[in-house]
């Protein structure tokens, strides 16, 4: 008996705790719940009463306090029921936007995860063909100056050459080719720099990517390109999206990521082939 007792003890006990517990929470919940359907209920003398709901019933308005926690009375013609109304509408309107743009925000997010999950994970311009995102093959450009042309390596220093170099590519065009006047990429950058599209001038039947003014006793260089003004927004870590503001002429175009001075440009070509549109 004495052990049932004790079991028994136990379990009053826990069911008490329990209990505390349960209440302790639904007090520490009421005065949230209170607050967020707390209404005011004007009169016309400019005061107001807090109420949790109301109603209207005959020549009188009935509400409950959530001050003095019961019910009570008004008589109708002192109260402001338009202002009284007009406020909750105007609440409801707002909360029905902020959830409207919270909705819009969540989406917005979820669109940007998928943009990045197209995007494969290697350093490089990938091309929007619809649905598909297709690869941009990196060219190799050439530093071409009055001696000759020469592989331009990445990271390499410029040799001091005084007056005019170009880069360049060679053939006259770039064995990728795009649709649409307006064609849209996504660029994962190798490293914090610059990045820009650029269209390509013909010099000899191969493209000129950049010219590059070596100036004399300083030998800092000058990096010019043909740049064509992009709308570009970044979604997620250096990996953007961009497109041409106005339609591109058919032709030779080039995405490039460079550091100006450095000379160490790295080119995916392309060529816009057939008819432009938006």
């Amino acid at each position: 008996m004495c052990i049932d007792d004790g079991r028994a003890a136990i379990t009053i006990r826990a069911a008490a705790a329990l209990r505390g517990f349960l209440l302790c929470c639904a007090f520490l919940a009421l005065p949230l719940l209170l607050h967020a359907e707390t209404v005011r209920v004007y009169l016309k003398d400019g005061t107001f009463q807090l109420a949790r709901e109301y109603h209207v019933e005959g020549d009188r308005v009935r509400y409950y306090s959530t001050e003095r926690g019961e019910w009570e009375e008004l008589p109708l013609d002192l109260v402001d029921l338009k202002k009284t109304e007009g406020e909750i509408q105007a609440r409801q309107a707002a909360e029905k936007e902020e959830k409207q743009q919270s909705a819009a925000e969540d989406k917005a997010e979820i669109e940007i995860e998928r943009e990045i999950d197209k995007v494969p994970k290697d350093p490089g311009v990938y091309y929007v063909d619809g649905d598909a995102v297709r690869t941009v093959k990196q060219a190799e450009s050439k530093m071409v100056t009055a001696k000759g042309r020469k592989a331009l390596k990445i990271l390499s220093p410029l040799p001091v050459v005084s007056g005019k170099v170009t880069v360049e590519l060679d053939g006259s065009h770039a064995p990728t080719q795009v649709k649409g006047g307006k064609p849209e990429f996504y660029i994962r950058l190798s490293q914090e720099e610059q990045f820009a599209l650029v269209k390509l001038s013909d010099h000899k039947g191969n493209r000129v990517v950049e010219k590059i003014a070596v100036l004399p006793v300083s030998n800092e260089e000058v990096e010019t390109f043909d740049s064509v003004e992009l709308f570009q927004h970044q979604v997620g870590d250096m990996v953007f999206k961009f497109w041409p503001l106005k339609p591109l002429d058919p032709g030779e175009y080039a995405v490039v990521q460079y550091t100006q001075g450095k000379v160490d440009t790295q080119v995916w070509d392309f060529t816009l082939a057939g008819k432009t549109g938006p």
